[in-house]
């Protein structure tokens, strides 16, 4: 019998402790990794030194980038330094790349540098790695979470190559999993996995392989210490991560990519999609007035007169959680999104508004008609203002047969109505009002 608990107390995490050591090692990221392409060009020990490149890593959290930096360094041989955007400075910067030119002209000596969480370094802060990536001073291994072309300047991100990482799959954190379970570096066959348990990792992982490895520790001290080689479950899995943290930066990337999802299920009409997305952004304390906020933008750009009652509720939606607050805010929020998902949808009014800023940017306005300006000041009789207006009222049928527009822009039309939901006979009425007016 082997007491679980104690193989791990006081040792490195299990992340940490299987790190690759080599390209050959890393899960995922395969597309990076093909014979010949740039990252294994870099780990190569008889590569061409002198025309090695920067680089920066971008792609969300446990998808390896501090991996592949080390691994780089360990293959070609280089020399290694390690700093993090959210404690250095400057000068930490200028010590780097001093002692890496120390080390290039006495030794013989390249240096990887690699900066963490980049995205945190103010502009004179990236401006301060210029020298040295340019000069071939260090070669800069940078990571970010964060799109570059927002959080990176644009000189250094002229003098490196952008690499984009993925998620890992459900194969490839398999593979991981498994692999910690029985490498002596990891857990070395102290314990076993259900299958279930494996699978509920994998779920919960979301892509991460950090998350993966640290569930899968923290599972290991929960298994039962009776048996001769304790077996994880789901359901210590279960206890053991409390809950799926979701993978969400409300600064980065993920914050507008869930949001664009969100909105771009309510108009296609997937109330299922949408409401997860909203689950979603509840779920990693999305602030509710953002989320209420985007309802009533979609109520009214993309269900518009279709069903004129969207934008009422997506208010009323906004108010209700104003007002109570969460979680309970969480019930109108859903309420509204699933009204606004499975209704009729129209842009026409916000194509009509678009179409019409276009016009007046373009120079596109005319004097307004004589008839229709203000006749209320002194003077403006004598001037002709409003003469000739038929006021609508005082006719049968309430409309007049007039010119409103300029004479520049006269019989163009803004307002196409579809024949989706309420705004079917609102079209209809539309064409008479025109017949009407005479345009």
């Amino acid at each position: 019998m082997t007491d679980s608990s104690a193989l791990f107390s006081g040792q490195t995490p299990l992340a940490v402790r299987m790190r690759p050591t080599s390209l050959d090692e890393v899960a995922g990221q395969g597309h990076l990794l093909r014979p010949g392409s740039p990252l294994v060009a870099l780990a190569s020990p008889d590569g061409n030194r002198a025309g090695a490149v920067s680089v920066i890593l971008w792609g969300p959290p446990g998808t390896g980038k501090t991996t592949l930096a080390q691994a780089i360094a360990r293959s070609s041989g280089r020399r290694f330094v390690e700093l993090s955007a959210v404690t250095a400075g400057v000068k930490d910067v200028r010590e780097v790349m001093q002692e890496a030119m120390t080390q290039r002209d006495l030794y013989g000596i390249s240096t990887i540098l690699f900066l963490d969480e980049i995205h945190r370094f103010t502009k004179a802060q990236q401006d301060a790695l210029l020298p040295g990536v340019e000069n071939g001073w260090v070669l800069l291994i940078a990571a970010t979470t964060e799109n570059p072309s927002f959080s990176v300047v644009a000189p250094l991100l002229s003098r490196s190559l952008l690499l984009t990482l993925k998620p890992l799959s459900d194969d490839d954190l398999g593979g991981l999993i498994d692999r910690a379970v029985g490498d002596a570096r990891g857990l070395a066959g102290a314990v076993a996995l259900a299958d279930d348990a494996r699978t509920a990792l994998i779920r919960l992982a979301s892509g991460d392989a950090r998350r993966a490895l640290t569930s899968l520790e923290a599972a290991a001290t929960m298994a039962d210490p009776e048996e001769d080689v304790p077996v994880i479950t789901a359901e210590q899995v279960a206890q053991a991560v409390d809950r799926a943290l979701l993978r969400y930066d409300r600064q980065g990337d993920e914050h507008y990519d869930v949001i664009s999802a969100f909105i771009k299920s309510i108009r296609g009409s997937d109330v299922d999609a949408a409401m997860h997305y909203l689950a979603r952004m509840i779920e990693a304390g999305e602030d509710p007035r953002f989320i209420a906020r985007r309802l009533v933008i979609s109520a009214s750009e993309d269900i518009g007169l279709a069903d004129p009652q969207a934008l009422s509720i997506a208010v009323a939606a906004a108010d209700a959680v104003a007002f109570i607050g969460m979680p309970e805010g969480r019930i109108p929020l859903a309420e509204a999104t699933a009204y606004l998902a499975t209704t009729a949808k129209s842009n026409a009014a916000y194509n009509a508004i678009n179409a019409a800023i276009a016009d007046v940017r373009a120079g596109g306005f005319g004097r307004v008609p004589v008839h229709l300006r203000d006749a209320h000041y002194a003077g403006a009789k004598r001037l002709g203002h409003g003469k000739g207006y038929i006021y609508p009222h005082d006719l049968e049928v309430g409309v007049a047969t007039q010119q409103y527009l300029p004479d520049e822009l006269r019989g163009r039309r803004y307002y196409e109505p579809t024949n989706r939901g309420v705004e079917r006979d609102i079209g209809s009425r539309v064409e008479k009002l025109r017949k009407i007016l005479g345009d």
